[in-house]
């Protein structure tokens, strides 16, 4: 069966795509449908350099094509080829312009660039360089208590009671709450930023970038700035991290700067 140049064609092909859809793909990731197609035209162009290399080999190759479309007793293939290349066709089209009821994919930075400066119930707050206030006012145990209450009356049910993001109701969220034990989350922001983000919630989150999935409510509707700033204090508190100062973030973008000129 397989002596024959065109099944061999033919058998390679078969063989190519099964080992990229289902071998590659099933060890590693789904193959996409355009690197699947240019990885089966580059067996096409082998296969095709392989059997023309040889006047022998390249017109066995070619009989079972001449005879399908000149032979007498090929006529019922060949009606059956022009019906069926036609539907391929018309399906292939049709399957690439159909609409599609999945939603269309989303890209999330968890950290978006913060304004410079916010609106907060009336007032203006000047982020940049801003730093929380409470921790140079009165008794920090007393704001870390205050904190302390803020979050397991607002919190908890997200972000977890351990702040890990895994709070009652956060397998409901698509993206998870924000785990604030992970060190790539509050320890490399600015207690300002938290503020933002803490006050802004979801809704607040800038225009570039979206569509946003942050079911974070703005709890500038909620809580007063006070209460913001403690519970930020309770945070970083609990979980042992310190926020970046804004010493800490000039350092760092004169060191990018710098490695930018070099």
């Amino acid at each position: 069966m397989l002596k024959h140049p065109f099944r061999q064609a033919v058998a390679i092909l078969v063989g190519a795509y099964l080992l990229i859809e289902f071998g590659i793909g099933f060890a590693s990731a789904p193959v996409p449908n355009t690197v699947l197609f240019q990885y089966l035209l580059t067996v096409l162009v082998g296969v095709l350099l392989w059997v023309s290399a040889d006047e022998e080999r390249w017109t066995q190759f070619k009989e079972p094509i001449q005879r399908t479309l000149v032979a007498e007793d090929r006529r019922v293939a060949r009606g059956v080829l022009l019906v069926l290349i036609p539907l391929l066709v018309a399906f292939i089209a049709y399957d690439r312009v159909r609409p599609s009821a999945e939603p269309p994919p989303s890209f999330r930075n968890p950290h978006p660039a913060p304004p410079s400066t916010i609106a907060f119930q009336g007032s203006t707050i000047e982020l940049t360089g801003l730093e929380n206030p409470l921790r140079g006012e009165g008794d920090l145990e007393e704001h870390y208590q205050e904190g302390k209450r803020v979050y397991y009356e607002n919190c908890v049910a997200c972000h977890g009671d351990a702040l890990n993001g895994l709070g009652h109701y956060s397998h409901g969220f698509n993206p998870a709450p924000l785990n604030f034990r992970d060190v790539g989350t509050i320890a490399q922001l600015t207690e300002s930023v938290v503020f933002w983000r803490i006050a802004k919630g979801g809704p607040g989150l800038p225009n570039l970038g979206t569509p946003w999935n942050s079911a974070m409510p703005a709890w500038e509707d909620f809580l007063t700035e006070d209460e913001i700033w403690s519970v930020i204090i309770f945070i970083y508190q609990q979980t042992g991290y310190s926020p970046r100062t804004w010493e800490e973030e000039e350092q760092g973008s004169e060191e990018e700067g710098q490695g930018g000129s070099n």
